[in-house]
């Protein structure tokens, strides 16, 4: 059982939503507890909440009140001992002692306790998953002078493999990557690699964009496929971002991941004639940013036009000036890990716990 400093699973009940994203990643266990300002227990509130809610209301500034359970289970302090059996009983990873005027003071957690759950990993055996590995990468010169941006080592391996890797987890076995800078080299190394997945190339002779270049392929998949950049890690549960994609009726989802934007300076709110009505020092500013990871229903790919540059987003553009369905899947700041630039890639080593040397 891991009992931990009590701080970072716990949450006032008047925080807001990204106040809660930020500590449930940084305890990197999916819950927190809310209390008011006694520490007396008032709710639970789960990654998965945070996410029906956004989904539901696309609100960042929501309350934690509003979205919090507010019939958590709990022990009481006499009774922790048997909290294994609780838990078990339950069905629940973690629960709150408590005193007898509802004050927590210790949380229990089931031991090898994981922040994702992959029990649906075979759910998404079938799905084909389409890596967009052409582009030159030029913000990663000078690196890319010298290798395509797909074969860019993260720690010794290189971020290709590690997104073909994460979906492998998840018993993935066709894998489709549109090639065009140094695309030699890239299977090259691939056909030395025994990675235990079928890989197929979709030769780019020019530029055709991050959509154009899927409109290359021959073959015409049966079902929903996957689709993401080759500079990113998306560290969520594949298989429940597919179902959501399924039961939801949308045609294209986008997963999405909070950004939290700090202001290095202090801004000033005026009205009429120069008049300072208020100011705020260094502001923090919420967003949710497009990770470059999508769901697209298979018969879309012939509505990209042929042998023309067209990216996601001109796709995403055009359905929504036809009023079609586009939803997003939001996952955390920390879920979603970027080396599209040299700040962000040295971040993805430090997430992953990898040595830069």
């Amino acid at each position: 059982m891991d009992t931990g400093g009590m701080d970072r699973y716990m949450i006032l009940q008047d925080a807001v939503i990204v106040e809660a994203m930020q500590k449930i990643d940084d305890n990197a266990k999916g819950i927190l507890f809310v209390v008011d300002e006694s520490e007396h227990l008032v709710g639970v509130i789960t990654d998965g909440d945070i996410r029906r809610w956004l989904i539901r209301t696309g609100n960042l500034r929501g309350c934690v009140r509003e979205i919090m359970n507010r019939n958590p289970k709990a022990l009481p302090d006499k009774d922790k001992e048997s909290a294994l059996e609780f838990m078990d009983q339950y069905t629940i990873t973690a629960v709150p002692i408590i005193t007898n005027d509802n004050r927590v003071v210790e949380i229990i957690f089931q031991k090898g306790q994981e922040l994702n759950n992959k029990s649906g990993r075979s759910a998404i055996s079938e799905v084909p998953v389409v890596i967009m590995a052409g582009g030159k990468g030029t913000r990663l010169y000078p690196y890319t002078k010298i290798l395509p941006k797909p074969l860019i080592p993260i720690g010794d391996i290189p971020i290709m493999e590690r997104i073909m890797r994460a979906f492998m987890e998840y018993d993935v076995k066709d894998f489709y990557a549109t090639v065009n800078y140094k695309k030699e080299m890239i299977k090259s190394y691939f056909s030395d690699e025994h990675i235990g997945c079928r890989l197929h190339y979709i030769d780019e002779d020019k530029p055709l964009g991050t959509a154009g270049s899927i409109r290359l392929m021959n073959k015409r998949f049966e079902r929903p496929f996957i689709l993401t950049n080759c500079d990113i890690l998306i560290r969520a549960d594949y298989s429940d971002i597919y179902r959501y994609h399924m039961e939801s009726d949308n045609e294209l989802t986008i997963v999405t991941a909070l950004k939290n934007v700090v202001i290095p300076y202090g801004v000033i709110y005026s009205g009429e004639n120069g008049r300072i009505d208020a100011m705020e020092e260094k502001p923090h500013l919420s967003y949710l940013v497009n990770t470059g990871m999508y769901i697209l229903n298979e018969y879309l790919m012939d509505e990209i036009p042929e042998n023309t540059v067209f990216h996601m987003t001109d796709l995403t553009d055009k359905l929504l000036r036809e009023g079609r369905n586009v939803g997003m899947y939001p996952i955390s700041e920390d879920s979603f890990l970027d080396m599209g630039e040299m700040e962000e890639m040295h971040r993805m080593e430090q997430k992953l716990n990898l040595n830069s040397d």
